[in-house]
């Protein structure tokens, strides 16, 4: 198996695995306390709070281990908010969030407080300008992904910060993607960050909070990690993150220029050995190991299932994946394909043979897929001057599919109406006619589902 989902969860480093051996024997001990065990314990935390910070350019006494990134990203929202409560209760947030930063949001916005989401473009980039057009007297934070977890997208994180300092309203930057491959450049507020998306083990979060920054710690006291985050520290685990994370950056600058070179021989490659694909996120500003495609007519899943038994181990945004049955959020923000959605994450050392052996391998399994999914013929009727496809019922890929097999039917001019009630729809459907250049009209209500109608201009 090849294991392309390092987006998702990097390999454990080796250095990670001999920090975290080595220190299950000398950091068990409470770091608290005053006795030799105890001493030996916190030198080793102290240690590794050190080695954090040099990596994230901050204080030591700025950094707080969490049990998760998930946790660092809850804890750094709620106490930024709560610290700043007299301010106003305005949170504002991307669109392309991770979704612990917008499960955050819709916690924050049940309570009484208010959430202002800035859309992105095409490339799944926010603007800098938007955030500072968002921005309000009684705004009391704001978030900002540093790279996109999906599509790989870097953010404008400094011109963002920028615009939030001027108007005195902190930044908070979920690092996690990006961390491992260099500091987040800008004067940011608050920052959080994941072992596990750079090699360390997982269950360790990092959490920054600059000084001066106003914070109020929610939930119960605890006299650990300056009151923020409650319980004995994973000490071993920690050590393992710190020491994984140092490794890395020593070996960031070669790996990066390596990885970049690989995901840009598939993004350059895969739509001429795959018909009918869309590569998504920014070509220039993106992380070097993530590359993003879509392919029309596949469903998601059966895909994945396909290169699976090929022995690649991919992720997907496609709705067909998710147990919610919508599309991912990212794409659907980003306004791109999200049906056939497969996303390539190559962790360090991925060899050049591997990513080739999945060129070969990729046409082969799309195409099986298209084959399985595309024999039956869409029902369908005329209606005034337009042919209706009937694709209730149906989920991803089936109404684009149905809709792709009926467009030259209709002259020039005319119009198809696509009935489905698969939420997919609403997004892959305007994207298809952007990749095809087809118009798009707009929805009309329908007594099922809802009306598509698309008009051919070719």
């Amino acid at each position: 198996m090849t294991y392309f989902d390092a987006a998702s969860g990097a390999p454990l480093h080796p250095v990670a695995r001999e920090a975290l051996v080595a220190s299950l024997d000398e950091g068990w001990a409470d770091s608290s306390r005053l006795y030799r065990e105890g001493r030996r314990a916190r030198m080793l935390l102290d240690a590794a709070r050190e080695v954090a910070a040099e990596a994230v350019g901050c204080r030591a006494d700025e950094v707080v281990f969490t049990s998760s990134g998930t946790r660092a990203v809850h804890t750094g929202i709620a106490g930024a908010l709560a610290g700043r409560r007299r301010v106003g209760r305005h949170l504002i947030v991307s669109a392309v969030e991770h979704s612990s930063v917008l499960h955050s949001a819709e916690a924050f916005e049940a309570d009484g407080g208010e959430v202002s989401q800035v859309a992105v473009d095409r490339t799944g980039a926010v603007a800098a300008g938007a955030y500072a057009g968002a921005l309000r007297a009684d705004t009391a934070l704001a978030c900002l992904q540093s790279a996109n977890h999906e599509v790989g997208t870097v953010q404008p994180v400094a011109e963002v910060a920028e615009r939030c300092r001027a108007a005195g309203v902190p930044l908070l930057v979920d690092a996690a993607q990006s961390l491992g491959w260099g500091p987040v450049d800008g004067d940011w507020s608050l920052l959080t960050a994941s072992a596990h998306k750079w090699g360390g083990p997982a269950g360790v979060g990092l959490l920054v909070v600059r000084k001066g920054v106003r914070f109020a710690a929610q939930g119960p006291s605890d006299e650990r990690e300056s009151g923020r985050a409650p319980g004995f520290e994973n000490l071993p685990a920690i050590v393992a993150a710190a020491a994984s994370l140092r490794a890395v950056r020593a070996e960031a600058a070669g790996e990066a220029a390596r990885l970049r070179e690989l995901t840009e021989r598939v993004r350059a490659r895969v739509a001429g050995v795959v018909p009918d694909v869309e590569v998504v996120g920014d070509p220039e500003r993106r992380l070097p190991g993530i590359v993003t495609f879509s392919c029309l007519y596949v469903d998601g899943e059966a895909l994945l299932h396909e290169l699976d038994r090929a022995g690649f181990s991919v992720s997907s945004g496609s709705s067909c994946t998710s147990s919610t049955l919508t599309p991912s959020h990212v794409l659907k923000a980003m306004g791109v394909l999200s049906e056939g959605n497969v996303r390539v994450s190559l962790p360090l050392g991925t060899a050049e043979a591997e990513v080739e052996r999945f060129l070969e391998v990729l046409p082969v399994a799309v195409a099986g897929v298209r084959a399985r999914l595309g024999a039956a013929e869409p029902a369908t009727a005329v209606r005034g001057d337009a042919l209706v496809v009937d694709a209730l019922g149906k989920l991803c890929p089936l109404p684009v599919i149905e809709l792709a097999k009926v467009i030259d039917r209709v002259p020039v001019g005319a119009t198809v109406r696509v009935l489905a009630d698969d939420e997919a729809a609403r997004l892959d459907i305007p994207a298809w006619c952007a990749m095809r250049g087809q118009e798009y009209v707009g929805e009309e209500a329908a007594d099922k589902g809802t009306a598509y109608v698309i008009r051919r201009t070719t």
